[in-house]
């Protein structure tokens, strides 16, 4: 940072020091940089963070590679404070793994003591262990022989195996909160967000070492630097990989040319910084390429910067059996070859005119149909042979008339009456129970796995085990029963909605959206509770709605999406070209949830017509 501002007695903080090449490049010389302090108002301790010791101002020197750079450092407050539970506590038992899933955080905890999975639950975890063996856990008299102490320094036997030794900060930090009486802090606001840097950083080549700082922001508007209490880890070790010791915490070592999403967790707040390696590119030089779009821009500024030149143009062979595949399912005939190859055209011209007619042909209608009836669950097992036709029949009807998507997944959520006059109600007899119909809810049109939430919070994301039951709850109002003719049966929403459960503490859950967005207040909330879902759901506002079925169709048409897998859609799994993906999100909802539209655009793009063949660059 530019200034250090130090605001509590164990408010210490790391300077990160970069280094920039004559072709800009940034180098991280932390490890290497020489830091020396003026004055005793703060001190330099061992593993490089600055920590204060009394009221005051002093200046921090800095020194590498033959350079010099001084930063100011305003202590505010060196007051000797209380140990938090909530934000200091749980921290330290999230770092050495306590509440791993692994360990005390799985499902049924680990020899007879649970604690919740990466401490969701501060207050569970808080009488879980002042009951746990009637309290014996402490000792406030002589803390060090409480057990909290004892088993993770092996000073008893401990399965866990040794965690941190008795000089170690966070051995002093639970001793203090013991002799302090074990108190719970349970009003204590927790993480607002974190922020990480450098952010999404690029790696020169293999064998470099960069360190990250972990900054935490709380409702207050109050930050504190929380790398040390930070956990650590990467999407792709291959890679690159972090250091997440007590020893050496947020350090990433780069391993091989790619990219990997380094995961950040604190408190129950999630972050993920973006990882690019370059490797050796000794001479590589960027060349124009073909841009038909606004999709070709932004994946060649991605390849610049990751030094990647794009194949060339597919020829017009290639173009036709591989649009004609993807927009319609079917290879084009022979005589559909000879009469493209033969067209006197330029080639963008005439590959734009076929990508219109693949859209507006039979086969189109018939192979997105397919595909839409496979993510729908429609199946003859579930809604008899007459339903599947006639179910299947509804989403061709969709599909042929182009209607906007946010209209028909409307329709279809709030989908009333018998399932063979208005078949969109046959969703409801394939998902018959409130948590099956909200996991695939969240999958086909959040592109989110609610699933892993189910029997605690998510562990790669904000998700928590209550949304889950309260997602479900919209669902709880649905009725059903028999038609008035064979195999029919009737949709209808119940006056009173079953009870939701979570079994947690086996208390019924309202209905509550998992997260707001900025047309949340216009959604009825007098209106059945399907229809509030629906509203919050096709939103243009609902960050994941638009932005599952744009990535869902890239994949389709590429291959893989630009989240990939494209019903896993979490901070620590970004997208590859987050650019690309908004921008193409803007688009979709900006020509009103146009399905052809979106196809149109990608298949057009010099992107989606590249050759399969390589180059030395890529």
């Amino acid at each position: 940072p530019a200034k250090l501002e130090l605001k509590g007695v164990r408010d210490s903080q790391r300077v990160l020091v970069t280094g920039k090449t004559a072709d800009g490049l940034s180098i991280d010389l932390t490890s290497e940089a020489k830091l020396t302090l003026t004055g005793d108002v703060a001190t330099i301790e061992s593993d490089g963070y600055i920590s204060p010791v009394r009221v005051g101002i002093a200046t921090l020197v800095v020194t590498a590679a033959g350079h010099r750079a001084e930063v100011p450092v305003h202590v505010f407050d060196a007051t000797p404070a209380p140990v938090s539970f909530v934000r200091e506590v749980q921290a330290a038992m999230s770092k050495v793994g306590c509440n791993a899933g692994t360990c005390h955080g799985a499902q049924d905890g680990k020899n007879g003591f649970k604690l919740t999975l990466r401490g969701y639950d501060p207050e569970y975890d808080y009488f879980a262990l002042v009951d746990d063996l009637s309290g014996r856990r402490f000792n406030r008299s002589v803390p060090a022989q409480s057990l909290m102490l004892l088993k993770p320094t092996q000073g008893v036997p401990h399965v866990g195996g040794f965690l941190f030794d008795e000089d170690s900060r966070f051995y002093k930090l639970i001793q203090q909160w013991i002799a302090e009486g074990c108190q719970f802090d349970g009003q204590q606001t927790r993480v607002a967000r974190l922020e990480v840097f450098p952010q999404s950083p690029v790696i020169d080549r293999e064998g470099r070492k960069l360190q990250q700082v972990v900054i935490a922001h709380f409702p207050d508007g109050s930050t504190r630097d929380v790398t040390r209490d930070a956990v650590f880890s990467s999407s792709n070790f291959n890679v690159a990989t972090v250091t997440n010791t007590l020893a050496s915490s947020g350090v990433v070592e780069s391993i091989r040319r790619g990219e990997t999403a380094i995961l950040v967790r604190y408190e129950g707040a999630y972050a993920v910084n973006q990882i690019t390696v370059l490797g050796d590119r000794t001479g590589f030089a960027w060349v124009d390429s073909a841009e038909h779009n606004f999709i070709d821009k932004l994946v060649n500024q991605k390849l610049q910067k990751i030094k990647t030149l794009p194949s060339d143009l597919c020829t017009d062979s290639e173009f036709l059996r591989r649009a004609s595949i993807d927009l319609s399912g079917l290879p084009p005939t022979a005589a559909e070859v000879k009469a493209f190859l033969a067209d006197p055209r330029d080639s963008q011209t005439k590959r734009n005119a076929r990508i219109d007619e693949l859209l507006d042909s039979a086969e189109y209608i018939d192979h997105w149909t397919l595909k839409w009836s496979d993510l729908l669950l429609s199946n003859r097992k579930f809604i008899s042979e007459k339903g599947v036709w006639a179910y299947r029949n509804w989403i061709r009807s969709a599909i042929a008339e182009n209607k906007p998507y946010n209209e028909w997944v409307g329709e279809l959520l709030t989908a009333n009456g018998s399932t063979f006059q208005n078949p969109a109600a046959n969703y409801y007899r394939i998902s018959r129970e409130p948590l099956a119909a909200m996991e695939n809810f969240t999958q086909v049109f959040l592109g989110t796995r609610f699933n892993c939430n189910k029997c605690h919070d998510h562990p790669f994301e904000r998700w928590t085990q209550g949304q889950y039951y309260q997602l479900a709850a919209y669902f709880a109002g649905v009725g059903r029963k028999p038609g008035t003719v064979a195999e029919d049966e009737v949709i209808f929403p119940l006056r009173t909605p079953v009870a939701v459960v979570n079994p947690r503490n086996n208390q019924a859950v309202p209905a509550k959206f998992p997260y707001e967005h900025a047309s949340g207040a216009a959604v009825d909330s007098h209106a059945d509770l399907r229809q509030q879902l629906a509203q919050w759901l096709t939103s243009k506002d609902n960050p994941y709605f638009a932005t599952s079925l744009v990535n869902r169709y890239w994949s389709y048409l590429l291959g893989r999406g630009i989240i990939d897998p494209v019903d896993d859609i979490r901070s620590s799994n970004p997208p590859s070209n987050a650019a690309l993906l908004k921008a193409l999100t803007d688009d979709f909802i900006a020509h009103n949830f146009d399905t052809k539209h979106l196809l149109r655009m990608i298949a057009r793009s010099a992107t989606y017509q590249r050759s399969y063949a390589t180059n030395k660059w890529n």
